[in-house]
């Protein structure tokens, strides 16, 4: 998996987890949660010292883009880490493999 620090938008569905989000003007759909945890004590943040109340609730979701059928092979279908930073109020793209 390739690191990010991207900024996305993300849109949640009617469950708990994000359904949707926006990475670059790209809009990708999710289809599964494949995992969901919760990191503490900041160490993602490289340039300030690691706050150890902070937390980030990360979901490893299987997404591709809306129009794509869970047949097709294409390289539009990436599994990815969306970050929720709770102290930040905003998303994050942290991994993905796509």
């Amino acid at each position: 998996m390739r690191r990010y620090d991207d900024p996305v938008e993300v849109r949640k569905g009617a469950g708990e987890g994000p359904e949707q989000f926006l990475w670059h003007g790209r809009l990708w759909q999710v289809r599964e949660v494949v995992a969901h945890w919760v990191e503490t004590g900041a160490w993602w943040r490289s340039a300030a010292p690691a706050d150890p109340v902070a937390e980030r609730e990360v979901w490893r979701v299987a997404a591709a883009h809306p129009m794509l059928r869970p047949e097709d092979d294409d390289p539009g279908f990436g599994v990815f880490d969306l970050a929720f930073d709770w102290a930040a109020g905003s998303w994050q793209l942290a991994h993905a493999a796509d």
